[in-house]
């Protein structure tokens, strides 16, 4: 935060917005941050008059525990970018959502002051579809309960596996997102492109960020399958690195 105080300091009058993937910065290595940090970048960003974007393209609809991440900051953004679990992966869909005032400074009868970027997939009927369907099911089976049920039981069944392994540190989690790192001393040159291929090997689809290994599953699994998926994902790291 002091960091970005200063850089809005110098550079405010410049900078249109802030961009922040709120408590999990996902393409850095699923780094994980407190509520408390998206509450002072919006503090900050009021102080300047920066508009806040969150992209919870990744970590909204549900996957952070609640279906905006920046609820449990307490605060809500200018913008919010959605998408992905919108539609729960069946068809792709995009979501911008803003505030009346940004809204109505593009909103106008007239051509010419109208904010007419887009391009021609916009408002697709089936994907808008999918995504009501997918909303009604957030509803209907109060998914953000049993998500929180998962979370609860299977966080522990990755701690007793990965407790005190010396190949593993930051084993963390945040609503339904696990992830750990593997120490630079045992990972090795191309270690993500190994844990990939290992994977398959053991029937697991999984991508590494680096060193970073994580797991961001579907909500509607069985709580056997995530286990199972768990013991995978270690089986994996053996093979890679072995003890």
């Amino acid at each position: 935060l002091a960091d970005l105080e200063r850089l809005l300091q110098a550079r405010g009058p410049h900078i249109a917005a802030v961009i922040i993937e709120p408590l999990v910065q996902c393409a850095a290595g699923m780094a994980m941050h407190a509520p408390s940090y998206v509450r002072g970048v919006r503090v900050l960003c009021d102080a300047f008059g920066v508009h806040l974007i969150a992209d919870e393209i990744a970590v909204g609809c549900g996957r952070s525990g609640t279906f905006f991440a920046c609820e449990q900051a307490g605060i809500w953004p200018d913008f919010i970018t959605l998408s992905k679990g919108i539609t729960g992966g069946y068809l792709p869909l995009s979501v911008v959502l803003t505030r009346d005032a940004v809204y109505q400074a593009f909103w106008d009868d007239s051509m010419a002051r109208g904010f007419l970027h887009s391009h021609s997939y916009t408002g697709n009927p089936l994907a808008c579809r999918a995504a009501t369907t997918v909303l009604q099911r957030f509803a209907d089976d109060d998914v953000l309960a049993r998500n929180a049920l998962l979370s609860q039981g299977v966080m522990p069944t990755w701690s007793a596996a990965l407790a005190g392994d010396e190949r593993v540190t930051a084993l963390r989690q945040r609503g339904m997102i696990w992830a750990f790192d593997v120490s630079p001393e045992r990972a090795g040159v191309d270690f993500s492109e190994w844990f990939h291929q290992a994977g398959r090997r053991h029937e697991l689809m999984i991508r590494p960020i680096g060193r970073t290994v994580y797991v961001m599953p579907p909500y509607l699994q069985a709580a056997e399958v995530y286990v199972d998926m768990a013991e995978r994902v270690l089986a994996t790291l053996d093979e890679v690195v072995p003890r």
